[in-house]
């Protein structure tokens, strides 16, 4: 079987091509950010051409795209109407009355600057349900007919629709929705109680807005998308990552686009933890590191962490969607180094991105960013960018950090060079900080995967700081989020509120509740073509003790739904508040709050095979030397070393070196650090360790 990954960010298309054969060809092109349909089908010519097969081979398409994130990063969705209970027009507007500073009364609040819904375009009628599901005021069918031709009048894009208590009985967002379909058919059409069932208004109906919001531009790119792979017979249908870590159908995307928020970030983490498990280390830190941003995630025992619902953000807006925890900050290789009016030295979160790119790229960028500074210490050579395909020019490097780093600060070029570097890779160890040790993980017990174009030339040197033991670099880590695509099941989670507690649990309540979601989640699976014999569910359930405002997912047990199993559910919270909080409070009910079934379609994983063997003299890799810059630690002087440059084709199973290495491929660059190895493991990685000898 013939698998395809395409990942599109900000600064290039990643592509790998994984034949259950063995064989695997990475590609890697610009974004072609106005359509990133024409790069991803182009790239995909250029990847089969390299294979010597026809795209129409090609039996399965996975595909992650930051087309729906840019679009609510870059404000630029389309024009939502929204239609919502009286008395709740300006609940979006309000929000949840935080403030991003606290004490300051000049202050943007990007959900009142940048609306997703304008406050004309919500729209009131008549309706109420309270929380049980009652009907207290039934929907005037009249007065929403009036709103939506008012809507259609306004020629708005789209409508979101959003009621008070709607996840407890969807019966009137159901019946708008049918009105809409006569009064105003073709425009996009957002449920609240579709996207986000479940309880706390202002989170459910900024998600409905925001799925709205992105709707039509994000629809209209996956059709077109598939209809250009259906053109090119490539693969049955073109599968997206969603930002839960699972697959779905571009029919289920094109409807609820919000799901695919953070789609490639994901990949990348799931790309990792398979890496880590190949390797036999399954606890695995992921850096990502781009053009433009760096992504963390943490991964103990080689399982995704998901985020509570209410820190599932995207920019400054609400997106109540199931989110691996996975967070990006601005570091990059574009990212640009300045010394501003007050003296201070930084890099980021600006960044050079494709064009003009880095002052090196020579396409007019005069800025000095840290790939100009990775040039300027010899770690990027003059032509073995990309292989050889794309030439940097050091010249152009040497001045922009010269005019604008170096003369500012009266310091020598290589100290220049050096600060960008490690000003960059400080904030990278921060970031891995802020999501091991401050919730509760040793970095010490993990390993460290480099990945992105970047990731393998800052990853020594964040492990030496934080003391992680190892960091394994994959065959190919430029292109890992798009391997990762290749490494994960069609998911599908259905969600709803429960409300009940341990201490007098609603047995009925809950089995009926199962088995509906349940039910959802096969249809859905049965709907993509999933064969019953792949069909698989999931339960989860977020929990609080008594008086707590906020909720910690756990995993709920198979089987029959009693006593047993919420008894069960409640112990599984308990330790799950002692390790995220280090309390736990075992004579206090639990109130088990959400309900989730995911229903999970298998799909054939790739599997990392093994490589030829050789023996531990990596000699025969070597291709030149070359003088680049490192130091023994944070307290040494850096010094000019002659250095062994590795052709990454051809290390072989078992050699070892130690450092200082670089390390050549096509879609990246590995530093192995002063008092560091390396050796090669049986699939390939290159695992880099402190040297104690």
């Amino acid at each position: 079987m013939k698998r395809i990954g395409v990942d599109v960010g900000g600064t290039f298309t990643d592509l790998v091509l994984w034949d259950d054969d063995g064989t695997v060809v990475v590609h890697k092109t610009p974004s072609t950010n106005h359509d990133p349909s024409i790069g991803t089908m182009d790239g995909i010519a250029v990847l089969a051409e390299r294979a010597g097969i026809d795209p129409a081979e090609i039996d399965m398409f996975f595909h992650g795209t930051t087309v729906a994130t840019n679009i609510v990063l870059e404000h630029n969705g389309c024009d939502v109407g929204m239609i919502t209970t009286e008395g709740f027009r300006d609940l979006l507007h309000i929000a949840r009355k935080k403030r991003p500073l606290n004490y300051s009364n000049y202050q943007d609040l990007p959900w009142q600057k940048w609306q997703l819904v304008p406050r004309r375009n919500r729209r009131v009628v008549p309706e109420r349900i309270d929380a049980s599901g009652a009907v207290l005021t039934p929907l005037d069918e009249d007065a929403v007919r009036e709103q939506v031709r008012l809507l259609r009048e306004r020629g708005v894009d789209a409508i979101a629709v959003a009621f008070l208590h709607s996840y407890r009985n969807p019966t009137h967002e159901q019946r708008v929705k049918a009105i809409i379909a006569e009064e105003f058919p073709g425009v996009f059409v957002s449920l609240s109680s579709e996207v986000a069932p479940q309880y706390r208004e202002y989170e459910r109906f900024s998600t409905a807005a925001l799925n709205a919001f992105i709707g039509p531009k994000t629809s209209q790119y996956i059709e077109n998308l598939a209809q250009k792979a259906s053109a090119a017979q490539v693969g049955e249908d073109v599968h997206l990552m969603t930002s839960a870590g699972g697959l779905v159908t571009s029919r289920s995307a094109s409807e609820i686009p919000v799901s695919l928020l953070t789609s490639g970030v994901v990949a990348g983490l799931l790309g990792g933890c398979a890496i880590g498990k190949a390797s036999g280390f399954p606890s695995v830190i992921t850096l990502d590191v781009g053009g433009t941003s760096a992504d963390v995630g943490v991964a103990p025992d080689g399982a995704l962490r998901m985020k509570h619902l209410l820190d599932t953000r995207i920019g400054d807006y609400h997106a109540m969607v199931p989110m691996a925890e996975v967070d990006t900050i601005g570091a990059g290789g574009g990212s640009i180094a300045v010394v501003d009016d007050g003296g201070m030295f930084r890099v980021g979160p600006r960044s050079a991105g494709a064009v003009p790119g880095p002052a090196c790229y020579g396409h007019g960028g005069t800025e000095p960013t840290s790939t100009d500074a990775m040039v300027m210490m010899g770690w990027l050579r003059e032509n073995s960018f990309l292989s050889g395909t794309m030439r940097v020019q050091p010249e152009l490097a040497r001045t922009a950090i010269q005019t604008h780093i170096a003369d500012k600060l009266d310091a020598p070029l290589d100290e220049a060079a050096m600060g960008i570097f490690k000003i960059l890779a400080h904030s990278m160890t921060e970031a891995i900080s802020l999501h091991s040790v401050r919730k509760g993980y040793d970095p010490r017990d993990f390993s460290l995967i480099a990945e992105g174009g970047a990731g393998p030339l800052f990853a020594w040197q964040i492990a030496d700081q934080l003391g992680i033991p190892r960091v394994i670099v994959p065959g190919h880590p430029g292109i890992t989020s798009a391997v990762g695509l290749l490494t994960t099941d069609i998911r599908y989670e259905e969600p709803t509120t429960v409300w009940t507690s341990s201490a007098d649990p609603d047995i009925e309540l809950l089995r009926q509740q199962v088995e509906r979601l349940s039910e959802q989640a096969v249809a859905q699976l049965r709907a993509d073509g999933v064969a019953p014999e792949n069909i698989s569910l999931e339960r989860s359930v977020d929990c609080r003790y008594v008086g707590q405002g906020y909720e910690l997912r756990v995993q709920a047990p198979d089987g029959e739904i009693d006593d047993v199993w919420v008894k069960t559910t409640a112990e599984a919270f308990h330790e799950a508040h002692g390790r995220t909080y280090s309390q736990r409070f075992d004579d206090k009910p639990v109130q088990l709050i959400n309900v989730r079934v995911t229903g999970v379609g298998a799909v054939p994983h790739v599997r990392i095979a093994d490589i030829e063997k050789g023996t531990a003299d990596a000699s025969a890799a070597i291709k030149t030397t070359a003088r680049a810059l490192f130091w023994k630690d944070d307290t040494a002087k850096p010094e000019w070393v002659e250095t062994p440059v590795f052709e990454r084709s051809l290390l072989l199973a078992g050699n070892t070196f130690d450092g200082p290495a670089i390390v050549e491929q096509f879609d990246s660059t590995t530093i192995v650090g002063m008092n560091q190895h390396a050796t090669v493991d049986a699939v390939g990685h290159i695992i880099i360790e402190r040297n104690l000898a």
